[in-house]
């Protein structure tokens, strides 16, 4: 598995929408935290990815993704804001792998790619907010982040089903 970074006129590729937009789904279904609930509502999703991926074709964000030999398995964007005053820091967003090949180090190898080419931008530091609920802190935690910050119920999963949302932020070198 390998770890790649998706250049502006890369994005235009029809085999890299098809796969991340089937990663979203199957990682949606699995109950993955990435923006949907299940069952995932396939158009939403595709048009959330395709505004994504013209944000990355207009140079306004990173896409990183893994690939396996085969297809794209994985992605993850580093979302920047506008205006000068936040320009030493990025968000990660959208971080999810296929279920079928979760469990073996392709989170963790996305995630260290993701903080390389953050470093290579020269950017000071990482923000990410996570859904409580599926120990998901733990993860990012070993990976160097910390919990600064909690919205109690900024998430509702479900018409009685609220989540807290996890601000986590890691410095860079």
């Amino acid at each position: 598995m390998e770890y790649v970074v998706v250049a502006a006129d890369g994005v235009s590729d029809p085999g890299l929408r098809a796969d991340l937009l089937d990663t979203w789904i199957a990682a949606t279904d699995a109950g993955g935290s990435v923006g949907f609930t299940a069952p995932a509502p396939v158009h939403l999703v595709a048009e959330t990815l395709d505004l994504a991926l013209e944000r990355v074709a207009g140079g306004k964000d990173l896409l990183g993704v893994l690939h396996n030999g085969e297809r794209y398995v994985g992605m993850g964007l580093l979302v920047g804001k506008e205006g000068p005053l936040s320009q030493h820091w990025r968000t990660v967003l959208r971080v999810m792998v296929h279920p079928k090949y979760q469990g073996g180090g392709a989170g963790r190898l996305l995630m260290n790619g993701l903080r390389h080419s953050a470093v290579e931008l020269g950017l000071e530091q990482l923000q990410l907010t996570i859904r409580d609920g599926n120990s998901l802190e733990e993860f990012y935690q070993r990976l160097g982040y910390r919990i600064v910050g909690n919205h109690p119920r900024a998430v509702r999963v479900a018409p009685d089903d609220y989540r807290d949302e996890l601000m986590m932020v890691t410095d860079l070198p």
